[in-house]
């Protein structure tokens, strides 16, 4: 031990970093995450796995088609009493199979999926659609 810390050893509460140092968060090394990147690299490695580097991706908005749907269950409150409903006046692109039908509509929409063709079909209604429309393209194949 040299003569300093002989001089320092057990005559002060300080332990030789004066009166007003380790104020604040200058002994915990910085406040919240300070040191994270440096001096406390393992306590990151060990809690927080998988912390640096991407994680994930995006496509470009363009690659991305996102429809305004509607559920099947929807439709007679949105027709009001009516025996037709236009989808695409609405603003709504595709039609969803959720929900039950129990009245015959006639229901004008771009796009719907398999399952809500059958059930808008099976209610006795029918589903005709934009210029992209086609039929074919929920009939089941025959094997």
């Amino acid at each position: 031990m040299g003569k300093k810390a002989q001089k320092h050893r057990g005559r002060c509460r300080t332990h030789g970093r004066g009166h007003k140092a380790g104020r604040g968060a200058g002994k915990r090394g910085g406040r919240g995450n300070a040191g994270l990147n440096k001096h406390r690299v393992m306590t990151r490695v060990k809690y927080m796995p998988g912390h640096w580097g991407m994680h994930g991706f995006n496509r470009h908005p363009t690659l991305r088609t996102v429809y305004v749907t509607c559920n099947v269950g929807q439709l007679e409150e949105m027709a009001n009493g009516e025996d037709s409903i236009n989808l695409t006046e609405m603003g709504i692109d595709k039609i969803l199979g959720t929900g039950r039908i129990s009245t015959a509509l006639k229901v004008i929409v771009d796009e719907a999926s398999a399952r809500a063709v059958e059930k808008i079909e099976a209610a006795g209604g029918s589903i005709e659609g934009g210029d992209d429309w086609d039929e074919d393209e929920w009939e089941e194949e025959e094997a």
